[in-house]
């Protein structure tokens, strides 16, 4: 039956393919986009003929989370907090070492706080909503010595938030989940551990990863689009590992 998802981050990365999944599945989808302008529209003129609309948010700002909330045409079914910043993007948000580690806090973890709870009140009038967090394997579920501690504490924070929303929730027919994804090959998990290396470098890590590859965010996006399906209910206020076993090894992963 055809819902209304609400994804953040959706114009690269594991968004773009949530976007397209769940279009294709016959959901509306909105997404927002914070730098990525020209990727949502390409995204849009990819996609013809599907009920599709993009909104500039950033996470961040309390001001812009008004302007979305304003702008949604209708309740939304299937929350998924999927943007967020990394260890290498958000030197593009803030110049500053303590305002990323700021940053990195607000974005990550307190936007998506904002988000839900002004969006969970109608989901809880209607009685039915689906919520999808976004984490990182590293602070959702282990921790990587080496990389820089506001991002794993921000990515814990969120984790933490599923588990404490699902017992809220445990009563009512609203279904939260933690997705912990490993080393996905997107722009922001490049720009952090692969973009800096050399050729021979980039071999090594990619040798030391499970199944020896990254993850590819369709696989991750795959994952999702089953949690908002009825059958993915026994697993509602899981915090699940997403990271092809990188969760139970986590000294594979280390910073050259």
């Amino acid at each position: 039956m055809p819902q209304t998802a609400l994804i953040t981050g959706g114009s690269s990365g594991v968004g773009l393919e949530l976007v397209r999944l769940f279009a294709q599945a016959g959901h509306t989808v909105w997404f927002t986009y914070n730098r990525g302008e020209d990727r949502s529209r390409q995204l849009l003129d990819d996609l013809p003929g599907r009920d599709i609309r993009a909104f500039r948010l950033d996470l961040g700002d309390w001001e812009s989370h008004q302007d979305l909330l304003a702008a949604l045409p209708a309740p939304v079914d299937f929350l998924i907090h999927n943007a967020g910043l990394g260890s290498k993007t958000v030197e593009h948000y803030a110049a500053q070492a303590h305002r990323q580690d700021e940053a990195l806090m607000q974005v990550n973890a307190i936007g998506p706080l904002w988000l839900t709870q002004a969006l969970l009140p109608e989901m809880r009038r209607r009685g039915f909503g689906k919520i999808v967090f976004v984490s990182s394997v590293g602070g959702g579920i282990t921790h990587f010595p080496g990389f820089r501690p506001a991002d794993g504490m921000s990515k814990a924070a969120l984790a933490h938030l599923g588990r404490q929303l699902a017992a809220q929730l445990s009563h009512e027919p609203i279904d939260v989940f933690t997705v912990c994804p490993g080393a996905v090959d997107t722009p922001m998990f490049r720009q952090s551990s692969v973009d800096h290396l050399t050729d021979e470098q980039r071999r090594r890590l990619l040798d030391t990863l499970p199944d020896r590859r990254m993850i590819e965010p369709r696989e991750i996006a795959d994952f999702i689009l089953y949690l908002c399906t009825p059958a993915a209910r026994i697993l509602r206020g899981a915090v699940l590992d997403a990271s092809l076993g990188l969760g139970n090894h986590p000294a594979l992963l280390h910073k050259e």
